[in-house]
Parts: structure tokens; C-alpha cells; sequence
């Protein structure tokens, strides 16, 4: 795989593990293929680190639920996933989704799975922004004049 696949590969997965219910609509497409489970999906803990502003020294912030799945098309392409929570089939939906955006028809599935799915969390980004805003306190800090 080359830096550009890699990057687009990087999209679509986290396009994935952000789609929760809404890759649901999408399971008779996804499992029209034979596949077999390579790791069926479990779920486990992970150890989630974190940075003061992004850019400090690495702390350990806490554990996370995850659920884990690997699949296996019938043409030997194999897809994994990661996802948040306990939702074992939506960890099988998004490694299926992986395993056929590998192949020949990795546009279709751009345009009908991984695009409608990212604009859809965008919209939803940016209601819960400007929802978010519409709280926003400023504070002003008054300084004195020496006398």
C-alpha cells in the first residue's frame, strides 16, 4: 500500500468506526459476499492516552470498552475494525466494509458508503458545534489603572 492509500484507508476506517447504527442500513449489500470470520467480534479494554493541549508529555487518561473483528472475503481480501463500545455487529459490518473497499470496486463503495456516511457525521459535528456554541460564556478581565 502506498502514503496515498494509506491516508485514504485512514479515512474510511474512522468513517467506519464512527457510523454505529448507521452502517445497519448498509449490512445486505455488505454481506452479499461469502466471507468467513477470521476473529469473530470480542469485545475488550484498551488504554486510552492522552496530552496536556495536544503537545505535552503523555499521560494515561483511562481504559475504553472496544470490540474487535476480523473477516476474510471469499477472494482472500481481509478486513479489520475497531470500534468504541460493545456493538459487536457493527465491529462485523465495518471490517466487511474494509475487506471491500480493498478491491476493484473501492469507488462505489466510496460513494455509496464511506461519502453519505462522512457527510452525515459532519452534519452532525457541526449541529452539536453550533449547538455548543450558542452556550459559550467569554470572560473579560479588567485590568486596573495604577493611580
Amino acid at each position: 500500500m502506498n502514503a496515498i492509500d494509506t491516508a485514504a484507508r485512514q479515512r474510511w476506517m474512522g468513517v467506519l468506526a464512527r457510523a454505529g447504527a448507521a452502517l445497519g442500513a448498509h449490512e445486505a449489500r455488505l454481506k452479499d459476499t461469502a466471507y468467513q470470520l477470521i476473529r469473530a467480534p470480542e469485545i475488550g479494554m484498551t488504554l486510552v492516552r492522552g496530552r496536556m493541549g495536544g503537545t505535552g508529555a503523555a499521560f494515561n487518561l483511562g481504559e475504553m470498552t472496544v470490540t474487535r473483528c476480523v473477516v476474510r472475503l471469499a477472494d482472500g481480501r481481509t478486513g479489520y475494525s475497531y470500534v468504541a463500545g460493545r456493538d459487536k455487529r457493527h465491529a462485523e459490518l465495518a471490517a466487511l466494509a474494509d475487506a471491500h473497499l480493498q478491491g476493484r470496486d473501492q469507488r462505489h463503495w466510496q460513494e455509496t458508503l464511506i461519502e453519505p456516511l462522512a457527510r452525515e457525521q459532519a452534519a452532525r459535528r457541526a449541529a452539536q458545534a453550533a449547538e455548543t456554541a450558542s452556550t459559550r460564556v467569554e470572560f473579560v478581565t479588567l485590568v486596573r489603572g495604577e493611580s
